[in-house]
Parts: C-alpha cells; structure tokens; sequence
C-alpha cells in the first residue's frame, strides 16, 4: 500500500515554498489511494522554536491537509537512530571522526555544490584512525557512484567519493544527522513514496547508499520543482519567506498547485473542491499507475 509523507522542519511556519510540497506530497498520496503522514523533523532541536510545531499542524488543517496517522516527532526517536548507528558500526560502515571543520577545509577546501566541504576520510580506521583523539562525530563510509530513478527528473547519478566524501551520522554536538534520521524513520514507517522539493534531489543518493548498508527498502523518489523568491533564490525561513496567510485557504492552494504547473482550479470553488481538482490535475500527470 502506497504510504507518503511531508516531513517539515519546525524552524519557523510553513511558507508558500513548503505549501507546493505539502501539497505535492498530499496529491500523490490520494491519487494512488494511499495514506498521507506528517513527521516533524526536530531532530535539529536548538533551530526549533518551542511551539512552532503546533502552528505548522495548525497550518496544515486550516488547508485542508489532515494525515491519516497522528504525527511524529524526530526528536523522540533517538533510540532507533543510535540503533542503526551501532548496526553501521558493527558491520564497519561507520567510524568515529575527530577532525574539525578547520582541518577538514585545510585539507580539501570547499564543496561548492552542496555548500559543505568533501571529508578525505582522514579518520578511517585503515588510515589510522583518530590518533588517540577522541572521536567528534561519526560518519558513513561512502562508496561508488549511485545511479537512481527520479519520477519527476528522470535518471540521476552521483559519485559519492568525488562530490561527498565520508558524511556524517552524528554530529559532534551529540545531535543526529538528518540524513541518517529521514532513512530509519521512512523504514520505520513503512514510507513507498517520497514526494519533496527539489532541492532534497541532492541528498537522495546518500540516503539510498544508507539503505542499502542498512538493507532498507528504497522509497520512489519524485521531486517538485522549487519556489524561487524574487531574488531567483529558493524561498525559504533563512531568507524571510513570510508565513502563509490563512485568510483565504482555496487561494492559497490554488496558488500552490499553478507552481507545481497544475492548472488552476477555478477561483469559486471552495477548499475541498478546490483540493479534488488539483488532484485531478495530479492524477493526469502522475498517476494512477505504479
């Protein structure tokens, strides 16, 4: 059975940028009659204003987007990530790192592409290990290229050694790495389907070699393209995208689903009728078929 999911950080409220993949998520789901879930990515706890999670879920209902489960939340789930952490471990597909940024930046300089710097491996236990200091984080020893299907992008490829390098499971503040946190809690849930913006595209190829080191079902992948501010940047928290305004609901997902090139359902309908058109529209373009 078909089983998706919006998973938003609760670092401010929802924008119009998560709205298009909240509502993407939330089309897919009902077009291929499956179960639409909401978790709540906390797991960055110090960038989650208390109650921010609660507007979000406000938010959600007042569009009309309801999950079919009651949420769940990142940050209680810590045993089942330290869990996965120890089964990499064990199996020697992870290893503690004691290096800094600083030291990391000397000896490869910046990733342009993804905005972090590519980790040589310097802490690999063949390569030494830590020397005798005490390990900061822990990280994923990556391999090889992984080559995936994307529903909306077509075929996809990334050399993992070349443009990641060994990437992080547990930071060295003690709080857990999404990648690792998004592959045990989509297992966890039994998510088929991965709907989400385009700029999570880049992470897929780390989460599927996770799975596969993990030996979890691979999710299909579909990523929506993203709402750009008026500055060609995506929209986002960091560069002030102003919370939804919640005065006029069919407005706000008819504006959602013309940026996920839907036509726009008519202006007159109500909220749940306005959702039905733009799933008509969904289903036309991806889906029922699986």
């Amino acid at each position: 059975m078909y089983r998706g999911r919006f998973a938003p950080s609760p670092t401010g409220p929802l924008h119009a940028g998560s709205l298009v993949a909240a509502l993407a998520s939330w089309l897919d789901a009902r077009t291929h009659g499956g179960q639409w879930l909401v978790r709540i990515e906390d797991v960055d706890g110090p960038r989650c204003p208390p109650g921010t999670d609660a507007v979000i879920l406000g938010q959600l209902a007042a569009l009309g987007l309801v999950p079919d489960e009651p949420p769940t939340w990142q940050s209680r789930r810590g045993e089942l990530y330290q869990a996965a952490l120890d089964r990499l471990i064990a199996a020697g597909q992870a290893y503690g790192c004691a290096c800094t940024r600083a030291e990391i930046a000397a000896a490869m300089g910046p990733r342009a592409k993804h905005g972090e710097l590519i980790y040589p491996g310097t802490c690999r236990p063949e390569r030494g290990g830590t020397r005798g200091r005490p390990a900061r984080a822990w990280r994923f020893r990556v391999a090889g290229h992984i080559d995936w299907q994307d529903r909306q992008l077509g075929a996809q490829s990334q050399d993992l050694d070349a443009e990641v390098g060994d990437f992080v499971l547990k930071r060295a503040d003690g709080l857990w790495a999404y990648q690792l946190a998004v592959v045990v809690d989509d297992a966890e849930q039994g998510i088929t389907d991965v709907v989400r913006g385009e700029d999570l595209a880049d992470n897929t190829p780390r989460q599927i070699a996770l799975q596969r080191a993990l030996g979890l079902p691979m999710p299909r992948y579909l990523h929506t393209p993203l709402v750009l501010a008026a500055d060609g940047h995506k929209l986002s928290k960091q560069n002030g995208a102003a919370a939804i305004d919640l005065a006029d609901p069919p407005a706000r997902q008819r504006e959602a689903a013309e940026r996920l090139g839907l036509p726009a359902p008519a202006a007159h309908l109500g909220l749940a009728d306005t959702l039905a058109a733009a799933q008509q529209a969904w289903a036309a373009r991806y889906g029922p078929a699986r």
